[in-house]
């Protein structure tokens, strides 16, 4: 006969590491290699996939979808209707929201809002998204900044509310454009094009 607790199962079978503070629910799936640190709580029918990394005090909530290799630092609650792709970064204490007008009183969990944070992209530091915006791939949001409308593949945004302010590489340097609309990565010297208000990488 199967055993009761059968998350426990799903982790001595995968390598993890979790500290003893941490919670992890029944009903949560947990790829390799991840890293679940101090007083943080998996909750479940969550996905957390391989090479993660679970800060301190990290809740994540219900059916919330972490791709390979998300970086979650310390204090970050992901809340159910959040998907983040491979290789996104939460800053410290950044915030998500769910309910565009919670109230105490009145019972919303039937409409909590999707946010996707797509591949590569990193929050900065007590940042703050809007539920429902999405956050495009390799995007960097300022520490501190509030984000209030969707945000573009590559854009860089600082402020409450958020304004973009450039555009950045996927290693994070910010890029400028010659009158032909072609940058560089400072560190990669990989090329980009920026057409139309959007950026794109360009492949030879």
């Amino acid at each position: 006969m199967p055993p009761e607790d059968t998350i426990e199962i799903k982790i001595m079978k995968t390598k993890i590491f979790a500290h003893p503070t941490a919670v992890i629910d029944k009903g949560c799936t947990i790829g390799e290699n991840v890293k679940i640190w101090h007083f943080s709580h998996i909750m479940p029918d969550c996905i957390i996939g391989d090479r993660c990394n679970i800060g301190q005090n990290v809740v994540v909530s219900p059916l919330v979808v972490l791709g390979v290799n998300v970086k979650v630092q310390n204090n970050v609650s992901i809340y159910t209707g959040v998907i983040c792709e491979d290789d996104v970064f939460l800053g410290p204490s950044m915030v998500f929201t769910n309910v565009i007008n919670p109230r105490s009183a009145v019972n919303r969990k039937n409409e909590y809002t999707r946010t996707l944070v797509k591949k590569g992209a990193s929050i900065g530091a007590n940042a703050t998204i809007i539920c429902g915006n999405e956050i495009g791939k390799y995007a960097l949001i300022g520490a501190g900044a509030v984000i209030t409308k969707p945000v573009p593949d590559y854009a860089l945004l600082v402020g409450n509310p958020a304004k973009q302010i450039g555009w950045v590489s996927e290693y994070g340097h910010r890029l400028q454009f010659d009158d032909n609309g072609f940058g560089k990565c400072s560190e990669t010297n990989e090329k980009y094009q920026l057409k139309n208000n959007k950026v794109t990488k360009v492949t030879e």
